[in-house]
């Protein structure tokens, strides 16, 4: 299947792109939101205020912290719904881009905006079409900057759901590798797993497609190296490489699928609070493993789609051949990603965890039916 392929309007790959900022964002209003993340060092942030105020436009700074849930997104809303902004800004990681798409969503919406939300609402859709948004990432994992939905937690429920519209895919993506220099060895090596998590998972799921395909194949190879040299030091050519795979893998995602990683690591966040890069880092080489095994005798194709993937794997990380499951584990341990028994999870609250995925959207594309016998072995060995 060849199949259409959803993407930002504009998106520039460029280190040093987001100087660009002012003059784009003049063309989509004269009112900015600009939510940002709180931890984003000054002499980042100030030029911008400067430079879209520099350009005639009347800025309104939100500052963001941590996974965004329904109440601060509702705060969000209520400080900046008397500014009446015309265009919203996303300058930080996958949590800050995704709030800002909730509140580009959710701005000009009326009523009850709990029911546009998945599972704890109706998932009704958005009535109102959403603000114009410019993303730019100062991580490399979510790939938020080209995905049509933002995902946010629910503490009271223990669930992360996501309010999804296509309308939601920024309008304008300035990625810009230079934005992700000096972020935390700990940060960065998370998210870079979830970045590789999101070219592996739309390359073997039941949806992919041609053109999501081209994207992986040149991602997935990538990555590994990438996250190596960067678990080493600082490495500039790096982050640049990352910072390729993550939006590549954001694209993937939100024209081809995910799989079972996601359709755990969506519910044990909301259950653990845990930091969602992790969670994939820790997950990632079970699924793959399982889903390996459980492949029928007519999945040749598929089959040999995994053994690309193994292939990528044990190149990157210096393995045998053949062992590149096995190495991606390794791996995780050395980047020191906690197991999940670190961040919480505990053996009596499998049969939930399990439950929760089954449900989960992510899985309706992982490219097998896992057992509850192959989902609960995941668990026990990333634990």
């Amino acid at each position: 299947m060849f199949g259409a392929l959803l993407t930002p309007e504009r998106l520039s790959l460029t280190r040093g792109c987001s100087a660009a900022l002012p003059r784009e964002a003049a063309r989509f209003g004269t009112r900015a939101a600009l939510v940002h993340s709180a931890s984003l060092p000054k002499a980042r942030l100030h030029p911008m205020f400067d430079g879209l105020t520099a350009a005639g436009i009347t800025v309104q700074g939100y500052a963001s912290s941590g996974e965004p849930d329904f109440a601060g997104l509702t705060a969000a809303l209520h400080h900046l719904k008397p500014f009446d902004p015309d265009l919203v800004i996303a300058v930080g990681g996958g949590a800050t881009i995704d709030l800002a798409k909730a509140i580009a969503a959710l701005l000009p919406a009326t009523g009850d905006l709990l029911r546009h939300f998945e599972i704890v609402g109706a998932g009704a859709p958005l009535e109102a079409a959403p603000l114009p948004m410019i993303a730019l990432p100062t991580t490399a994992g979510t790939g938020a900057e080209a995905t049509k939905n933002a995902v946010i937690a629910f503490p009271d429920h223990r669930l992360k759901v996501s309010l999804r519209d296509e309308r939601m895919i920024p309008r304008l993506a300035l990625v810009d590798p230079a934005l992700t220099d000096g972020c935390p060895r700990s940060v960065t090596l998370a998210s870079g797993f979830d970045a590789l998590t999101q070219v592996i998972e739309p390359y073997l799921c039941a949806r992919a497609t041609a053109l999501t395909d081209a994207l992986c194949r040149d991602a997935i190879p990538r990555a590994i190296p990438a996250l190596r040299r960067l678990k080493e030091g600082e490495d500039p050519q790096a982050r640049d490489e990352m910072a390729r795979v993550s939006l590549f893998g954001g694209i993937a995602l939100a024209n081809a699928g995910l799989g079972a990683v996601h359709g755990f690591a969506g519910p044990l966040g909301g259950q653990l609070g845990a930091a969602h890069g992790a969670l994939c880092g820790r997950l990632l080489p079970e699924v793959l493993i399982e889903n390996r095994a459980a492949l029928g005798a007519d999945q040749s194709a598929m089959a040999a789609r995994f053994g690309e993937v193994d292939h990528w794997l044990a190149e990157g990380l210096g393995a045998e051949a053949g062992a590149g499951f096995s190495a991606l584990r390794a791996f995780a341990d050395a980047c020191g990603l906690p197991r999940l028994a670190a961040l919480g999870l505990r053996s009596e609250a499998f049969a939930e965890a399990i439950r929760a995925a089954k449900s989960a959207s992510s899985m309706r594309a992982n490219p097998v039916v896992l057992s509850d016998a192959a989902l609960e072995a995941i668990l026990i060995r990333a634990l």
